[in-house]
């Protein structure tokens, strides 16, 4: 193994390490963490181990250089701690970065090399680590009568005989699909369908669920963009998105909840498709709502089991309950509490979810019917080419054009093993590599407009100590929600890498927190962030405003740590950079307005980005059309997240697959 890290990065990992570590108990080493970190980098494509190691020196610096290096775990603690009352937020950010690296190398810790997902888990029955924080495998839980088991479903997974040998790469195809996700799959299956020959390139590989295992570490470096560390410009932002065959439907919870639907979102939340409208880019309502039915019908969408759910998504409704009844606000009167409908179905056979809590590091399961296990099987019965492992460049324009319109004639593409190819496509080009992928390549395909007005909705977690044992670790991450007009709360628990990182405190508060795992309940704000990120040279920029988003962002963390406590909680662990706790009794209002003034003072994420390339009537407002086709190209459609005309501000997945049903449905070809 090459080990990312050099020798003095290393060294400032390990005192880090034993800085956040001082006087704590620690499982296994710190060398051990250090070499964890370096697997765990090792396995990542991309750039981020070199950002990181130049970080490393940053933070070594700003806490004393060599003498951080030489003085011992007891003064670099004192450091950190001085550095956490004094430093500014930039700095902040830095630190909080090598924090999550450090814990994740902890609580990431893996014995073994095996991996499947049954004999990795024998391999780590004893791992310290995890029995440190009371933690246990999904292998060894105890399940009841009338209980999903935790066993394998093998009927719907592609296979690596389903792709294409890059010895064997087409020349030409009619269409050619870019991207495999909630967007790609759905048009690809429907272009099979129509009888085009279509070849759907995705820069990530193949992982059928028996690929998968509960190796936090290895899954979130190879299925994630730049291994779950894909970030902002400014670093206040991560941003979580799938780089594997059916993209981010591997690794997201299979929510499926549609904008706008009685019952489901808040009867005075604006509506969506009116709102697009509105700003030029409207839909036929019936048409878009018999997408969503054809993509329900599909993937057997249903209200999860409650059993799924019976410990943290409870909880979120049993507060939020205790919370309304005492409120005097409308808004919350109204607003829906509801189990999340998932695309695990039919309910109550084989393949129903058997909740083991590691959706988003890929279902080892066979359980969830992501893209691989749905979509990208009908194209493939129809005909359809999957080429993985292989990056869309370009697109080719042709010279002369077809009635005043440029005319897509080819993609350069760039295989695994560093050459490139050049697919002739016959008939066009589908776009639908997610809201920034496709933003990057319409750039570089020379398309105006593109990568602009990016909407987000963000994410920031909220942790509870209860009184008692929850054990919010064995069940669906995410089963509950509440739409509170303005903002969603969401249920969501981590296995425990995962949640050592997005677990807010240093030293030893953090190890407190972590050794409390089986009395932890958690759930998340969701606000809407509409049109506010653009891609400059390829990276995101995005702002949050002082007047809009965080005003809301500290109303909803308000709210939701007001919904812990109901639901019992003895204190609430809100994401803030500097791991404050806020106790029961206190002002709670007044808590958030003195600690999150800025996107620096909270732990903020996404897996929802979409626009970028909106829909809409007007080229001067607009990329495409309102067929999805860019304007002024006669052959180039795009069919993601990416033409959302504005936020949609609840969870972009069903909506994406109606979008590219909505699109594709008709040839357009």
């Amino acid at each position: 193994m090459k080990k990312p890290f050099n020798v003095l990065q290393a060294s400032i990992l390990k005192a880090l390490t034993k800085a956040l570590f001082h006087k704590v108990d620690m499982a296994i080493t710190p060398d051990q963490v250090v070499a964890n970190i370096q697997y765990q980098f090792s396995l990542m494509e991309g750039g981020k181990p070199r950002e990181i190691g130049l970080t490393l020196y940053l933070v070594c610096l700003v806490l004393g250089g060599p003498l951080f290096l030489l003085l011992g775990p007891g003064w670099g603690a004192r450091k950190v701690a001085r550095r956490l009352e004094r430093s500014q937020n930039d700095l902040m950010q830095d630190l909080a970065r090598i924090r999550g690296v450090i814990y994740a190398g902890y609580y990431g810790h893996w014995q073994g090399a095996s991996q499947t997902t049954e004999q990795g888990q024998i391999d780590n029955v004893d791992n310290p680590v995890l029995a440190q924080i009371g933690f246990t495998l999904p292998l060894y839980r105890e399940r009841g009568a009338g209980e999903m088991p935790i066993t394998h479903y093998d009927e719907r997974d592609l296979s690596h005989a389903d792709l294409v040998n890059h010895a064997n790469v087409p020349d030409e195809v009619d269409v050619i699909v870019i991207g495999s996700g909630a967007g790609g799959a759905v048009a690809a299956a429907n272009l099979a369908r129509h009888g085009h020959d279509v070849l759907i390139v995705e820069v990530g590989g193949l992982w059928a669920s028996r690929d998968l295992s509960h190796e936090e570490r290895r899954m979130t470096s190879r299925l994630f963009v730049d291994g779950g560390l894909q970030s902002s410009r400014d670093h206040d932002v991560i941003v979580f998105q799938g780089r594997c065959v059916g993209g981010s439907t591997v690794i997201n919870n299979g929510i499926c909840l549609p904008v706008n639907r009685e019952g489901l979102t808040h009867p005075d939340a604006d509506d969506v498709l009116e709102r697009w409208a509105s700003l030029g880019a409207p839909v036929d309502k019936a048409r878009f709502h018999a997408a969503y039915d054809a993509i329900t019908a599909r993937l057997s969408i249903q209200p999860i089991a409650h059993r799924a759910g019976r410990n943290n998504g409870l909880h979120l409704l049993k507060g939020w309950a205790a919370y309304a009844a005492k409120s005097t606000n409308p808004i919350d009167k109204a607003a829906p509490a509801v189990w999340f409908s998932k695309n695990f179905g039919p309910p109550n056979g084989p393949a129903e979810c058997a909740y083991c809590g590691y959706c988003n590091t890929g279902c080892p399961y066979g359980r969830k019917q992501g893209m691989a296990q749905s979509f990208l099987r009908d194209a493939r019965a129809s005909g359809a080419r999957i080429l993985a492992e292989t990056k869309a460049e370009a697109i080719l324009w042709r010279d002369d054009r077809q009635d005043g319109k440029h005319v897509a004639h080819a993609v350069t593409v760039k295989l695994a093993d560093g050459g490139e190819r050049v697919i002739r496509a016959r008939k066009g080009v589908v776009v639908a590599g997610g809201a920034m992928a496709s933003s990057r390549l319409l750039q570089a395909s020379g398309i105006g407009g593109a990568g602009t007005g990016l909407s987000f909705n963000m994410a920031c977690p909220v942790v509870a100590l209860m009184p008692n044992a929850v054990k919010s670790w064995d069940e669906d991450q995410m089963a509950t929600y509440v739409d509170a007009r303005d903002f969603l709360l969401e249920s969501h628990f981590q296995p425990p890498m995962s949640m050592s990182t997005l677990m807010p405190g240093w030293i030893g508060d953090h190890a407190q927190r972590m050794r409390n795992y089986d009395r932890l309940a958690s759930a998340g704000v969701l606000i809407p962030v509409d049109r506010q990120g653009s891609l400059i040279d390829g990276a995101l920029h995005l702002k949050l405003r002082a007047d809009v988003e965080l005003p809301n962002l500290r109303r909803a963390l308000a709210t939701l740590s007001r919904v812990h406590f109901a639901a019992g909680a003895l204190e609430v662990y809100p994401a803030l950079a500097r791991g404050t706790t806020l106790r029961r009794g206190e002002d709670i209002d007044a808590f958030f307005d003195r600690y999150v003034r800025e996107a620096d003072d909270v732990t903020l994420s996404t897996s929802h980005p979409h626009g970028g390339n909106a829909r809409g009537s007007d080229p001067a407002t607009s990329v495409v059309d309102l067929d999805c086709r860019v304007h002024n190209v006669a052959n180039v459609l795009v069919a993601d997240a990416s033409t959302f005309t504005s936020c949609i501000r609840v969870n972009a997945q069903m909506t994406t697959m109606a979008m590219a049903h909505y699109a594709t449905e008709h040839d357009p070809f």
